[in-house]
């Protein structure tokens, strides 16, 4: 599974006297099984830029290709589907249903992917085991704290088996012990899984685990380095 885009541009008040370049013009390229951090400035297009690799923003200009799929042209409703089984998302703001339990939460995506329920009992206990929340399966978010309903997004995001997971700021509202956790978990699963994990941030904690790092300025690519080869040469 490869995701490239083409040309790919996102504006704001398009019609206005102030458009907004959230994203200009962008080739890219990531293969599965990249840990790549996308980082610059708020308002830098990162978030936006996500959004479209994901499906969830649709682009004004340009394309999205995963796997030879060009998603930008998919109806609606396939669209939908396609993000449902190939891509994880996992929200600055947790965006976990407050009325649900965690495993509840977990459970969720799998139940709208047709999982018997069985298997998405089976599959969301060992979702949450794996990230150190077996314990707290039955609480819903309100009893959480932020680390710990971070770690239950993730597990969603992974609920569905994904290729690639996109996480924007996933460690914005953490402190230091919950974000090493919360990388750590990420890392091994990327090592042993092959999920690619895309991230958008400025926290240098992910940036210095990252194995590719994408700078953006402005909407626009700046800077693409291979962190993997650097960390070769300093040793």
């Amino acid at each position: 599974m490869t995701i490239e885009t083409h040309k790919l541009c996102k504006i704001y008040n398009q019609d206005s006297d102030f458009p907004v370049h959230a994203v200009q013009a962008l080739d890219l390229t990531i293969k599965q099984g990249e840990f790549v951090a996308v980082m610059g400035p708020s308002g830098s297009g990162k978030t936006t830029l996500l959004n479209m690799l994901g499906g969830i923003d649709h682009p004004t200009s340009g394309e999205v290709f995963i796997d030879g799929c060009n998603i930008c042209t998919l109806p609606e409703k396939e669209r939908i589907a396609f993000r449902r089984d190939n891509i994880g998302f996992i929200f600055q703001d947790y965006s976990l249903l407050p009325v649900l339990t965690a495993l509840e939460n977990v459970e969720f995506v799998m139940q709208l992917q047709g999982v018997s329920e069985k298997e998405c009992r089976n599959r969301a206990e060992a979702l949450l085991k794996r990230v150190g929340l077996a314990a707290q399966q039955n609480k819903r978010p309100t009893k959480l704290s932020g680390g710990q309903q971070q770690r239950v997004a993730v597990a969603r995001a992974l609920a569905s088996r994904p290729r690639f997971v996109m996480a924007d700021e996933p460690t914005a509202n953490l402190d230091a012990d919950s974000t090493a956790d919360l990388l750590n978990i990420m890392q091994q699963l990327n090592e042993t899984e092959g999920t690619t994990f895309i991230f958008s941030t400025h926290d240098p904690r992910v940036i210095k685990r990252a194995r590719r790092v994408i700078v953006f300025e402005d909407g626009r690519l700046t800077a693409d380095r291979d962190m993997s080869e650097e960390q070769d040469d300093e040793c």
